[in-house]
C-alpha cells in the first residue's frame, strides 16, 4: 500500500497552486499515471493543492480522489457532447435562455478543478467557445425582456473571475430594473475556499449588491461531506454574513455521492450551516461519463432512503433530470412505473405536466423510458410500499 502523500498548502493569504499534470500527483504510482495518460489526452485534467490535500491516497476508492482523478472508463464510447441540447437555447455568445424567467450567462470556461463527471466538458475539449467574451450583447438581450427576473452566472465557475471583473457584471445586472435575483453557480467553496477567505473585497462587493428586497444567491456544489472542511465552513459563513443566500446542488455520482449515508450526512451538515440542499441531479449521459452514472430507479430509492435519516429542513430537495425539454422531477417509483413531473419546462404545453413511464431499472435518462399507456389516479399512490431494488 502506498504511503499517503500530504500536499502542503500555502498559508492563508498565499496563492493556492494549480496542478495540470498527473506527473505532479505524488499520490499516484508511475503505472497509474501511465495508464491514465490516454484519458487526459481526451478529457483535460487539473486541480489545486488545497483539494489534493483532502484525498486519502491510501484508499483507491476514496470519493474525493474519484471526483478529480481520471478513470479509464471515460474512454468508453458512450454519451453525447451536449445531451441537454444547450446549443438550441443559446441566444448569444455565452447566453442561454431556456425558461421564460431565467437567463444563464456562461461568464468563464475556468474552474478551480475539473470534475470528471462534468456535463459541459465539451467546453474544455476545444469543441467551440461557448462563454461570453463580451457581456454587452447578453445585457441588451435581457434589458429587452422584462419577463426575465433572474440571471444565473455560471460557466466554468464565476468565482474564478477577479472580484473587479465579477463586480462589473453584477453591477450591470443590478442596473436592470426587472432583474430581482442574481445567482452564482460555483464549486469554489468546496474546491478552494481560500478564494473567499483570502479576498476580503469579494464579500464586501457581494454585500453591496445583495439587497434585502433583491438578494444574490450562491448555488454551491458540495458533492461529499468531507468537502465541508473548516475552511469551507468559514467561507460559507463569510458569504452568508455578506447577505448572500447559499443553497447547494449536486448530481448523484457513482462512487462519490450515491450512498444514502453520504447523502444524509451532507444534507444534515449543510442544514446546520443554514444551507438548504436545492437539487439532486440525475447525472447526464455526457460523453466520458459512463463510470459515474447511476440508473434512475436505483438513484430514486437511495435518495428516499437518505431522506428517512434527515429532518424536514435537511431534505428539502428535488430529484431532477435536466433534460432538453425541461427540468423533470422524479416524484415516485413503484413496481411497474416511474412517475415524473415537469418542474421547469422549455415549452409552455409542458408546464407542471405530470406523466408516467414504465419502470426500467437499467435506464438512466428519459429517452430510454417508454411512456405508460395510461395515468394512474391519485388514490393509487396511497398505501404503496416502496421496495428498493438496489440492495
Amino acid at each position: 500500500m502506498e504511503h499517503r502523500t500530504v500536499h502542503k498548502i500555502r498559508p492563508p493569504g498565499k496563492r493556492v497552486n494549480f496542478i495540470r499534470s498527473l506527473d505532479r500527483i505524488r499520490g499516484l504510482s508511475d503505472r497509474e499515471k501511465e495508464l491514465l495518460r490516454p484519458v487526459i489526452r481526451e478529457f483535460p485534467f487539473w486541480i489545486n493543492s488545497y483539494y489534493l490535500n483532502l484525498i486519502d491516497w491510501n484508499n483507491p476508492h476514496d470519493p474525493l480522489r474519484r471526483l478529480i482523478i481520471p478513470d479509464l472508463g471515460e474512454l468508453d464510447d458512450w454519451g453525447e457532447s451536449d445531451v441537454s441540447n444547450e446549443k438550441a437555447v443559446t441566444v448569444a455568445d455565452g447566453v442561454q435562455h431556456k425558461y421564460p424567467r431565467t437567463v444563464l450567462f456562461l461568464v468563464t470556461e475556468n474552474c478551480a478543478g475539473c470534475c470528471r463527471y462534468c456535463f459541459r466538458k465539451r467546453i474544455f475539449r476545444d469543441d467551440g467557445c461557448e462563454t461570453a467574451g463580451n457581456i454587452n450583447e447578453g445585457l441588451d438581450y435581457i434589458k429587452a425582456r422584462p419577463e426575465v427576473d433572474n440571471v444565473l452566472l455560471t460557466g466554468g465557475d464565476p468565482l474564478m473571475l477577479s472580484t473587479r471583473r465579477l463586480e462589473n457584471i453584477i453591477s450591470e445586472l443590478r442596473s436592470i430594473e426587472h432583474i430581482r435575483i442574481i445567482r452564482l453557480g460555483t464549486k469554489i467553496p468546496a474546491f478552494n475556499p481560500h478564494r473567499i477567505l483570502d479576498d476580503p473585497e469579494l464579500p464586501k462587493m457581494l454585500a453591496r449588491y445583495s439587497y434585502p428586497e433583491s438578494r444574490i444567491y450562491m448555488i454551491a456544489h458540495f458533492d461529499h461531506p468531507r468537502e465541508l472542511t473548516c475552511e469551507a465552513r468559514k467561507a460559507v459563513n463569510t458569504i452568508q454574513a455578506a447577505g448572500v443566500i447559499i443553497l447547494n446542488q449536486n448530481p448523484i455520482i457513482r462512487g462519490i455521492s450515491d450512498q444514502p449515508d453520504t447523502m444524509a450526512t451532507l444534507w444534515k451538515e449543510l442544514s446546520y450551516l443554514g444551507v438548504a440542499q436545492y437539487y439532486v441531479f440525475q447525472t447526464r449521459p455526457t460523453i466520458g461519463n459512463k463510470p459515474y452514472t447511476v440508473p434512475i430507479v436505483e438513484a430514486y430509492f437511495k435518495i428516499e432512503e437518505a431522506k428517512k435519516r434527515c429532518s424536514g429542513l435537511a431534505k428539502r430537495i428535488k430529484y431532477v433530470m435536466s433534460h432538453s425539454s425541461g427540468k423533470i422531477e422524479i416524484v415516485g417509483v413503484d413496481r411497474r412505473h416511474i412517475y415524473m413531473k415537469y418542474h421547469r419546462a422549455k415549452h409552455p404545453r409542458d408546464d407542471q405536466r405530470f406523466f408516467v413511464c414504465y419502470r426500467d431499472d437499467e435506464a438512466f435518462w428519459l429517452d430510454q423510458l417508454k411512456p405508460a399507456d395510461r395515468h394512474r389516479s391519485n388514490n393509487e399512490f396511497r398505501g404503496m410500499t416502496l421496495s428498493p431494488s438496489w440492495n
